[in-house]
């Protein structure tokens, strides 16, 4: 079962309670609503993962009272709750599961041989093959500069097309790693590769842009917008967005830094060890929820 990430601190900012209304916009496994739910509180939750939903509705099935899950993208947001409610929190959870990635035949991960997939919507038409097979060079070498911060993103596209056809997690991986120069590497030479392309095939940066706005308008006043990303594209979305709408006046910045997960929390669960929680809330009048340090 995935473990959820930050969930203290979630809860310190969402501050759930009997009578209040989330909305979890990546529930997945239902980690985080099981939480919410715990203290009382609704959720509606929201995942694009057919696949984790059928999770979610075993893991919340003891609160089925309390909660709605719905099938969607969270970028479409506005038009997956109609009439749109008031709430007074929404929780976005970017990135993948360990659901997905211990799944090697979603193809998220080069751990394990399995299709070049990368889908968080199985149902979605393109696939990380598809890309791979497709794009010209420099297409290629775009996706992996921008969306991996791939230094070595030419080279590696340039191998791609060179080997094509590539359908597999372990053919990319090999690829990727045999233009790579030799020595010890931080992280495995695959692993920028990968993330560029799974942000790619789900549009994820696109999605969170526009899912962003679409919650801050759900929200009542008081409400809070809780946000854990897992790479810098996504973190600096976020970071700019809340700049700017406390410029605006609608949103008060509930985190000067972004929140990282404890060591202890590190320890327990390695895959928490990126994470970073941004916050703010729905300016009201009346005192406020004291900033994180």
């Amino acid at each position: 079962m995935h473990e959820p990430v930050l969930v203290e601190e979630v809860l310190h900012f969402l501050d759930p309670a009997p009578g209040k209304l989330f909305v979890d916009a990546t529930v997945g496994t239902g980690g985080h609503a099981q939480a919410l739910l715990s203290r009382g509180a609704r959720v509606i939750g929201i995942d694009q993962d057919s696949l984790a939903l059928e999770r979610a509705r075993t893991r919340l099935a003891p609160f089925s009272g309390q909660v709605q899950l719905l099938h969607g993208n969270f970028r479409d947001l506005s038009g997956l709750l109609l009439p749109p409610p008031r709430v007074d929190g929404v929780l976005f959870d970017l990135g993948t599961s360990s659901l997905q990635l211990d799944s090697p035949e979603r193809g998220f991960s080069f751990m394990a041989d399995g299709p070049l997939d990368m889908r968080m919507d199985p149902d979605a038409p393109s696939t990380a093959s598809d890309l791979v097979n497709a794009l010209s060079e420099s297409d290629l070498a775009r996706i992996l500069w921008e969306y991996g911060e791939e230094r070595y993103a030419r080279r590696i596209a340039r191998a791609i097309v060179r080997g094509r056809p590539v359908h597999t997690t372990g053919e990319l991986a090999s690829l990727v790693s045999q233009v790579y120069p030799p020595g010890r590497h931080p992280i495995h030479p695959a692993t920028r590769t990968f993330q560029a392309l799974r942000i790619a095939v789900n549009d994820e940066l696109g999605a969170l842009r526009e899912a962003l706005p679409a919650a801050v308008s759900l929200l009542a006043p008081g409400g809070v917008l809780c946000v854990i990303s897992f790479h810098s594209l996504e973190d600096r979305i976020v970071k700019r967005f809340v700049r700017e709408e406390a410029l605006t006046g609608r949103l008060e910045a509930l985190t000067k830094k972004p929140i990282t997960p404890t060591a202890e929390e590190i320890a327990r669960n390695p895959r928490a060890r990126s994470a970073k929680l941004r916050a703010g809330r729905v300016r009201e009048v009346g005192p406020g929820l004291a900033t994180c340090p």
